[in-house]
């Protein structure tokens, strides 16, 4: 907690652009960690995420932002673009695409959706377990493995909630 004080503390004395880059520079190691993506992918997408307008960013704003080659940028995006981590979109007349990151509802919806197979598959490895030889060792792993279904009905409900007031607020600001 300490620890968090001083880095709000650090931030508020810093000015804004400078701030700026650090936060991305967090983002991009926490989604690199996170998602297991390479450190240029990971700043790519921060960027998108912190500096993101409405309209996006377009391929040429993060080549000079990032000071990364053209084919780095390229590939970096289009694996973006193919993991769904991003999407773009253009402007009538205007040949550039412009790239942003989904907004938050949508990733939640993605993260139930994995949890909603998990807990499919949590049922099958039950189903599994109390059909195995009953001993010690078998009846731990069976306590775990409901320990961490129970777990993930609540984080199911709790997804649920963030998903809905995601979108209240995403709606609002769209109007």
């Amino acid at each position: 907690m300490h620890f968090i004080k001083i880095l709000n503390q650090e931030l508020l004395n810093k000015p804004l652009d400078i701030e700026k880059e650090e936060l991305i520079e967090m983002m991009a190691i926490h989604l690199q960690n996170q998602h297991s993506i390479s450190p240029l992918c990971g700043k790519i997408w921060a960027t998108l995420i912190l500096e993101g307008k409405s309209t996006g960013l377009t391929f040429d704003y993060l080549v000079e932002k990032l000071q990364a080659s053209k084919s780095s940028i390229s590939t970096h995006l289009n694996f973006l673009l193919k993991t769904d981590k991003i999407y773009f979109s253009t402007i009538e007349g205007d040949r550039k695409k412009y790239f942003r990151a989904f907004p938050f509802s949508e990733r939640f919806e993605r993260l139930l959706k994995n949890m909603e197979f998990e807990k499919k598959l949590i049922e099958k490895i039950i189903s599994y377990k109390c059909k195995e030889e009953v001993s010690d060792e078998n009846k731990c792993a069976l306590d775990n493995i409901k320990a961490y279904k129970s777990h993930l009905n609540e984080m199911e409900k709790i997804t649920i909630k963030i998903i809905n007031d995601l979108k209240q607020i995403e709606l609002k600001n769209n109007n």
